[in-house]
């Protein structure tokens, strides 16, 4: 049970912040948050999350928590997820209609959060940090810019980093987002396909004191490999047989090519039976294809039928009128039984 209280009016901020052995963070980390959130007299609770650590970042959590039950609540995996699960749970459990997600290396500075909740107060959905001098080496820093500029060209959104942990949503963002696998760098980028509106603002980013740094050569094979997932789904989410598709019609005209070919072969003497045979393989590509289009189509066809989401600004159906908010087709009804 929720034991987090509202007051009349007032935000509620939470704080999710997954780490994995930052044991010396943690407690710097907390004293910051606080002192900022009750500079704004806001309520206010932090979710850490444990992933999988093997110092003492438990204990530490565990301290915390007992310290200040009324603000504190900490949850721990028995093995590493990786942030994007941690970021997961946060989003489901999170009782604010503000919400922030910070990195544990003391490298997100807490005296931000004002500027990010003023953002937000001016109209965002998100509101994400761009760290523009960076505390890093050069052979983290230049990937990542290269990786920020192909995924804005990819995406339409135009980010200068998009992969900086600091961010702030309200509400309704992070109960509507999937999160898996490592999308937690693609945030911006899903929530646009939603209608939501990211802003950034540039933020201080201090160097690592504590700990060492969970990511290597293979975070940058995955970000481009999530840089076209995303593109694909931006594009075909909602109709993958036109991927697909055009797929099965370029195999159709290679096996075409292929098979007019050996034909022309046969009719001067030659042997066209190789040809032959890759225009048969090419035409069992584009029927294999073929219905793999046809199995997503019906996979997207069952999930409208399930009710499907409309993120719209207002309703106005006659006396009715209902703020902003994620409607259903079922919640749409509703609204306009009300107005009958």
């Amino acid at each position: 049970m929720n034991t987090f209280k509202f007051r009349k009016n007032q935000q509620f901020v939470s704080f999710i912040i997954p780490a994995m052995n930052e044991e010396a963070t943690l407690e710097t980390l907390y004293n910051g948050i606080k002192k900022q959130l009750e500079l704004l007299d806001y309520d206010w609770e932090i979710l850490f999350i444990d992933d999988g650590s093997t110092d003492s970042t438990w204990s530490v959590m565990e301290l915390l928590a007992f310290r200040d039950r009324e603000h504190v609540k900490a949850y721990r995996f028995p093995s590493n997820k990786g942030k994007a699960d941690a970021l997961a749970l946060g989003y489901q459990v999170a009782s604010g209609n503000i919400v922030f997600t910070m990195d544990a290396d003391l490298q997100d500075d807490p005296q931000e959060i004002p500027r990010f909740i003023e953002a937000l107060n001016e109209g965002s959905d998100i509101v994400t940090g761009w760290k523009r001098k960076r505390h890093d080496p050069w052979h983290k820093v230049l990937p990542s810019r290269v990786f920020n500029a192909v995924l804005s060209r990819v995406t339409g959104v135009k980010l200068h980093d998009h992969n900086c942990g600091f961010k702030a949503y309200k509400k309704e963002v992070v109960k509507s987002l999937p999160m898996y696998g490592d999308m937690h760098r693609m945030v911006p980028s899903l929530a646009s396909f939603k209608g939501f509106k990211t802003t950034e603002i540039e933020v201080e980013h201090h160097a690592r004191q504590h700990g060492v740094s969970k990511y290597g050569v293979e975070r940058l094979i995955i970000g481009a490999i999530d840089t076209v997932t995303v593109g694909f789904l931006q594009r075909f989410r909602n109709c993958p047989m036109h991927f697909t598709g055009k797929i099965a019609a370029y195999l159709v005209l290679t096996a075409v090519a292929l098979f007019s070919a050996a034909a022309v072969v046969s009719l001067i003497g030659g042997a066209g039976g190789i040809l032959v045979i890759l225009g048969a393989l090419s035409s069992l590509s584009a029927v294999i294809v073929c219905m793999q289009g046809l199995m997503s189509e019906n996979s997207v066809y069952r999930g409208m039928e399930e009710g499907r989401q409309f993120l719209l600004a207002d309703i106005i159906n006659g006396s009715v009128y209902i703020p902003a908010k994620q409607f259903s087709q079922d919640k749409v009804r509703e609204a306009d039984m009300l107005s009958a």
